[in-house]
């Protein structure tokens, strides 16, 4: 019988102490989630001589010089009436810093070109009313 309670007392024992090493695991903070720089941002694009922007409803981007901006540019180009027309196009793009800090706090990088508008077919046929 001395045995048992013997026993009962040593696992009561064993069982309420708590491990500080455990406590200090299970009470760490959590970590906040930084949101991916990448994203996907539809805005109207154009592009002068040495400059492009992207203006969305809530932002206004300089876009980084590179291959891909040329690639957008020159399918916007076939949309485009005149020079200085904005045409709505939607690309995936890495938000940075500007590191030139000339113009925009913040430029993107595109990374992918999601839509943009076909050109307008015209009809070689002339309707007489």
């Amino acid at each position: 019988m001395n045995k048992i309670i013997g026993l009962l007392m040593l696992s009561l024992v064993l069982f309420s102490c708590q491990d500080e090493g455990r406590k200090e695991l299970m009470d760490q903070p959590k970590v906040e989630k930084v949101p991916d720089s990448i994203q996907v941002l539809e805005g109207d694009f154009v592009y002068i001589a040495d400059a492009a922007v992207l203006r969305g409803e809530n932002f206004v981007y300089g876009v980084t010089l590179d291959s891909m901006m040329q690639v957008l540019a020159d399918k916007v180009s076939i949309v485009k009436t005149d020079d200085f027309e904005m045409i709505p196009v939607t690309v995936k793009a890495k938000i940075k810093p500007n590191p030139e800090q000339e113009g925009w706090e913040e430029v993107i990088e595109i990374r992918e070109i999601i839509e943009v508008p076909e050109a307008k077919k015209t009809s070689d046929t002339i309707k007489n009313k």
